[in-house]
């Protein structure tokens, strides 16, 4: 599938093969990811299409030859953020070179593409400029950055700026990941086309994209042949996806969800972010038949106000959120769920706000993100002029946070004495320990003498500690985990 046909298109080297005047030296990469799963993935395929370039990565920029910022545009403070770590990258770039080491510099993802000819006029040093949906030409970027400076005196060079939403997909040009480990992320759509009126996404990734429903299966299947037990399925807009199957229809998110339950080894499947609005029967069904897919969805309402639902351009009402959870209870009694909240939106009234508090209670979320409003620029609410003071969306932050506070709590400790499978993931915090995902996604630690990362643990939850359950083997729930 192609990208909307008026976006324009510059075709180049799709970034994995070698590139013309760039020699395969073993040279350090440092990605730095902000914001969201979609950009831990997008930074991942980064390092997979500089791999065959020479570029190992590196866990600290003080040494890195490239060091690239994955931006996130969300909040309002974001791009300030950014500027603030490219300072202090700037610093490492002139230390190294005063040691006669040379380091490029490339911002990248959403803060890129909403403020690319900004940013390079702000920060001249960065070397490389480039948006989501052009990270497979990294390669090819990287070589013409080095060539501009052999050639270009450098008070004359400006960055390479590459933030079209180009024709073809960039899933197409990618290789394949080398992620390996019992989680994996999974990008299977992209871009938005709702346009809620105080976001960005639309802008900075695009429209609605889906991934062919073969393309999707191959790369889940070679994250389990390396090792993965669990998938999350990303998209900006998940549940919208639409991808072409493989008889040339289309298939929804449930139909995908049902295919990728067939393939053996893949015991666990999420996906995230959900809209309402797209929350359709047959993914709901999922829900219930599929054993692989676990009972936890995050479903973003944002507010528990009709009239501020209206305003924001979200399509649905509380009655409808409502009736979504009720129908997912209904099929899978067990289901869990999270949510997004926005305080202080546009002309919010003390008696709306006091609909979103009244939500939490009535849903019982079993957590949340929960933000202030803030105004992104080029969005629809950005300009509206009875926007909240700061002091009032404070402390409505405080008071939503505290409701969703005793929501969780109150799952948490209906949790203690329940048995459940939790995947093992990682070492724990002390010696002997090893710390693993409820079907919930809650981090579980325990003592488990015999277990290893990636097994499929069923564990009998003892204690509620204060970001984390504990738990023991079945009868030895005496023993401390903690």
């Amino acid at each position: 599938m192609s990208r909307p046909d008026c976006a324009k298109s510059r075709r180049r080297g799709s970034g994995t093969e070698p590139v013309s005047g760039y020699k395969p030296l073993k040279n350090k990469v440092f990605i730095k990811s902000y914001g969201c799963q979609m950009n831990v993935y997008d930074s991942a395929r980064m390092a997979d299409t500089l791999a065959p370039h020479g570029f190992v990565a590196t866990d600290t920029p003080d040494d890195a030859d490239l060091i690239v910022l994955n931006t996130c545009h969300i909040r309002e403070k974001a791009a300030e953020k950014v500027f603030s770590d490219l300072g202090r990258m700037r610093l490492i770039r002139e230390s190294r070179a005063h040691r006669g080491a040379s380091t490029m510099i490339a911002v990248a993802g959403c803060v890129a593409q909403a403020e690319g000819a900004e940013l390079a006029a702000r920060a001249p040093f960065v070397d490389i400029v480039l948006g989501p949906q052009t990270y497979h030409r990294l390669p090819e970027l990287v070589a013409r950055a080095r060539r501009a400076r052999e050639h270009v005196e450098r008070r004359r060079r400006a960055a390479i700026v590459d933030t079209e939403f180009p024709v073809e997909a960039k899933f197409d040009h990618l290789p394949e990941p080398t992620a390996s480990g019992p989680t994996a992320f999974l990008s299977v759509q992209e871009g938005c086309d709702k346009f809620c009126t105080f976001c960005v996404v639309p802008y900075t990734r695009g429209a609605e994209y889906s991934r062919p429903v073969a393309d999707v299966l191959r790369e889940a299947r070679g994250l389990v042949a390396r090792g993965a037990r669990e998938i999350t399925l990303l998209g900006q807009n998940v549940n919208a996806y639409h991808g072409v199957d493989p008889r040339g229809g289309a298939s929804s998110l449930g139909g995908l969800i049902r295919a990728l339950a067939d393939i053996p080894g893949l015991d666990r499947i999420r996906y995230t972010t959900s809209h309402p609005r797209d929350m359709n029967e047959e993914l709901i069904l999922a829900h219930r038949d599929v054993p692989q897919l676990m009972p936890f969805l995050h479903l973003p309402i944002q507010s528990g106000a009709d009239r501020v639902l209206a305003d924001m351009n979200r399509g649905h009402t509380r009655d409808d959120y409502r009736r979504i959870i009720d129908r997912l209870r209904a099929v899978r009694p067990d289901i869990a769920i999270s949510s997004d909240f926005i305080v202080g939106y546009p002309g919010e009234t003390d008696t709306e706000f006091a609909e979103s508090v009244a939500l939490v209670d009535g849903v019982g979320f079993i957590q949340a993100y929960s933000f202030k409003y803030s105004k992104r620029p080029g969005t629809p609410a950005a300009g509206a002029l009875n926007q909240v003071p700061e002091p009032v969306k404070a402390e409505r932050l405080a008071i939503l946070q505290a409701a969703l506070d005793r929501s969780q709590e109150r799952f948490n400790l209906a949790c203690v004495g329940r048995t459940m499978d939790v995947l093992l993931t990682g070492p724990g915090r002390h010696p002997g320990q090893l710390v693993g995902r409820s079907p919930y996604l809650q981090p579980v630690h325990v003592v488990a003498e015999g277990a290893a990362v990636g097994d499929i643990a069923t564990l009998v939850i003892v204690a509620r500690e204060a970001r984390s359950l504990a738990a023991a083997r079945p009868g030895r729930e005496d023993a401390s985990a903690a």
